[in-house]
């Protein structure tokens, strides 16, 4: 509306000149003084700029040209309009007077003006204050800081179910019971029960933890409310907790309904440690205003509140109790068949060749959570899609599972002979270890094409099967494959490289687990020294709870640990020294040996058989399957 009232009053200015020219003759200043002498005009009104008024239609061509008294149009009353610019003429009104005619006085009207003068700035700076607010700019932020920023999705816009979810079947199976309530509140009021007020989704990132809250609202069909936890926190005091007010108000309004609150760790630390003088800031009073809000709002009415964090130990303990967060999901990085329904509920929408076995490519992805998996399958479509492909093939799902576990190739990385040859010695030395160890996970691939930012080879392993514990002879065994490397180094080349960086790192975070953790070293014992944090926040540096004496026992026995996984490692490569040697020489030629060429290599060069071995083809891998040489 405001710009059809300054439409309309530009229209009325330009109207308002126009018609001045269109309903009068204009005459020149001494055409009009010579008519008034001569007694033709009838009256005037004298402005401050122009001078008009009517004349007396008879003889007016006695006085003006042919022409102008032919422009002059006449009424039927027999007066003609006429209009003339005023001029400095002091004696005017004298020879008004003079005429015996009537005149008037007109005052110019100043009240358009000042509209103008005034009115236009503040109309434009509205205008400009309007415009960043649509975009989201400083003025946005001004007019609405106290209004909830959630994102709502009404009923089923949010284009996901439960057929969507996999490989997390106890998690949306106790989701299924917020839905069911959401649905049919009655079947679970009748018997005086009473549905869980907030429900945690907690697990590692790309778990699924934001897919199964849509998947609820999807399945339930109500407004889905999706705010992060840090769009609460602004720069202004309080306007956090007048946003979890108003997110409340909204979603009564509309209830039954769904609240997510995504990363909660940023809304809900734990208090009383926040960095500022007093303990109190921000971020503080938004979470009480949250646990207030949840604690006065009554389920029955059909708001659900689901929020979801990767991080439960830094949460408040006041809203992990029950009655706010009653339920807790926990949800995993998905085993072996998990893996296999999650690529298979991603690879619907992608073009796959009959050769291709799922289940082969969820073997060798251990530790890979759904979004990786996602990713997976669509790295080997645009893969495909490069080589000019009419589906995904075996090879392009193989080169996707290189790429996202160990990164993409570097093969215009150029590397100097030696380096080249320490690489080659380097996983030879880890995959003839793992050949030998009872216990440790078989070699599926040795490769020493550089790929990543440091990583210049790599061996990939493949276990028997999904472990969830761990004995300490195959422990050792893993520790004697993370040696592997440096090992062949030492043996062949008499010489060391920084290319063993990362397996000693893990070798050595392998040992301080099993000393100071797991209870697996007789002089220290059975007692845990794991170092605790000494705030809820985590702090910059961490307290033990153990003397100094203790320390060097941990770290003498860590040294122990080391010292003999490498005589271990260094005798059995000096007995297989034959097929490290092969070994090698193949990766050197072709760069890459798979399991089937191993295995050839070590009937024909093995000094001793190597331990009996599953089949690799359908075996998972497990969270550390790939070791990088890193060149750092």
């Amino acid at each position: 509306m405001l710009w059809y009232w300054l439409f309309a009053i530009v229209l009325f200015m330009l109207f308002q000149s126009v018609t001045d020219f269109v309903t009068s003759s204009p005459l020149a200043y001494s055409e009009f003084k010579q008519l008034l002498h001569d007694g033709k005009v009838n009256e005037v009104t004298v402005g401050e700029t122009s001078v008009s008024g009517t004349l007396k239609s008879g003889g007016l061509d006695a006085v003006l040209p042919r022409n102008r008294v032919e422009s002059i149009k006449c009424g039927a009353d027999g007066t003609c309009p006429f209009s003339t610019v005023r001029v400095t003429d002091p004696d005017l009104v004298k020879d008004l007077d003079a005429a015996h005619v009537r005149y008037f006085g007109q005052q110019r009207s100043e009240w358009l003006s000042t509209l103008l003068a005034w009115a236009l700035p503040l109309l434009l700076l509205f205008w400009m204050w309007g415009g960043l607010a649509k975009r989201g700019g400083v003025a946005a932020g001004l007019f609405d800081v106290g209004k909830s920023r959630a994102r709502v999705y009404m009923q089923s816009k949010t284009g996901v179910t439960f057929n969507d979810v996999a490989g997390i079947d106890e998690a949306r199976d106790e989701l299924m019971e917020i839905v069911e309530f959401l649905k049919n509140p009655q079947r679970y009021r009748r018997l005086g029960g009473r549905i869980p007020k907030g429900v945690l989704i907690v697990g590692p990132p790309g778990t699924g933890k934001t897919l199964l809250a849509r998947a609820v609202a999807g399945e339930a069909g109500v407004p889905f409310f999706s705010i992060s936890g840090s769009e609460f926190v602004e720069m202004f005091v309080g306007v956090g907790a007048a946003r979890v007010r108003d997110m409340f108000v909204q979603a009564q309004k509309v209830a039954p309904c769904i609240i997510f609150i995504d990363e909660l760790d940023a809304l809900g630390r734990a208090r009383g440690v926040a960095g500022v003088v007093g303990g109190y800031n921000e971020q503080e009073q938004t979470l009480n205003q949250l646990l207030v809000e949840m604690d006065g709002f009554d389920t029955n009415k059909g708001v659900i509140i689901l929020a979801a964090t990767n991080r439960p130990e830094i949460l408040d303990p006041a809203l992990l109790r029950p009655g706010r967060f009653d339920r807790h999901i926990a949800l995993d990085r998905p085993d072996l068949k998990g893996r296999q329904k999650i690529l298979q509920v991603h690879a619907h929408q992608v073009k796959l060749a009959p050769d291709v076995d799922l289940a082969a490519v969820a073997a060798k992805t251990p530790g890979l959570a759904g979004a990786d998996l996602a990713n997976l399958i669509n790295e080997a479509a645009l893969l495909a899609a490069r080589r000019g492909k009419e589906r995904v093939e075996r090879s392009d799902l193989d080169e996707a599972v290189d790429r996202v576990v160990a990164g993409m190739e570097k093969r215009s990385r150029l590397i100097n002979p030696m380096e080249k040859e320490t690489v080659a010695f380097h996983e030879a030395g880890h995959a003839v270890t793992a050949e030998f160890r009872a216990h440790a996970d078989r070699v599926a691939k040795v490769s020493i094409i550089p790929r990543g930012i440091a990583a210049l080879g790599y061996t990939q392993q493949l276990p028997t099967e999904d472990r969830y514990l761990l004995k300490k002879s195959e422990l050792l065994d893993r520790m004697d494959v993370f040696l592997g490397g440096r090992v062949a180094e030492e043996l062949v080349f008499g010489d060391l490289s920084t290319g063993a960086q990362n397996d000693l790192q893990m070798a050595t975070d392998l040992a301080r687990h099993m000393v100071a953790q797991y209870g697996m070293s007789e002089r220290v014992g059975l007692a845990t020294f794991e170092q605790t944090a000494s705030a809820p926040y985590p702090p910059l540096e961490r307290s033990t709870a153990y003397s100094e004496r203790t320390a060097r026992l941990i770290d003498g026995e860590i040294a122990r640990l080391l010292d003999d996984a490498h005589q271990r490692v260094l005798a059995t490569l000096r007995e297989q020294r034959a097929l490290l040697d092969a070994l090698a020489r193949q990766l050197l030629e072709h760069e890459t040996v798979e399991r089937d060429a191993l295995q050839a290599l070590v009937r024909e060069h093995a000094a001793a058989p190597a331990p009996a071995t599953g089949d690799v083809a359908a075996q998972p891998v497990p969270e550390h399957a790939v070791r990088r040489m890193a060149g750092r």
